[in-house]
């Protein structure tokens, strides 16, 4: 009975530890901006140092576009990430810039960006 409700209970808590959101902003004559989030919580029990104890984590971003004309659309997004598995003394170790760009598509023949982005996919 005891294994039972320890497996209940990891499988509740592994259904809450990470959830993601977004929310539109702006959306209207071809221009759009979207605020997203994402919690990760999240701890490893490890026999190595580097890979044991809490991992927790938050995203948060912006992306958006605009329709410049029929075949032409502007689009960027930024999203910085901030490791919350520090007391303050430790400063901001682990907080960054994630994404960080603008490009733009042009209508079927591809797209251009420039900056921090997931490189050549």
């Amino acid at each position: 009975m005891m294994k039972r409700s320890v497996l209940a209970l990891a499988v509740a808590l592994g259904a809450i530890t990470s959830f993601a959101n977004a929310a539109e902003i702006y959306n209207k004559d071809g221009n759009k901006l979207d605020l997203y989030g994402r919690v990760n919580a999240k701890h490893y029990f490890s026999d190595s140092k580097s890979n044991d104890g809490d991992m927790t984590y938050v995203r948060l971003g912006f992306k958006g576009e605009t329709q410049i004309n029929d075949q032409l659309t502007g689009y960027g997004q930024w999203e910085y990430n901030v490791q919350a598995n520090h007391d303050e003394a430790q400063g901001t170790a682990g907080t960054k810039t994630r994404l960080g760009f603008a490009g733009l598509k042009f209508g079927n023949y591809g797209s251009f960006d420039y900056g921090r982005n997931y490189g050549v996919v």
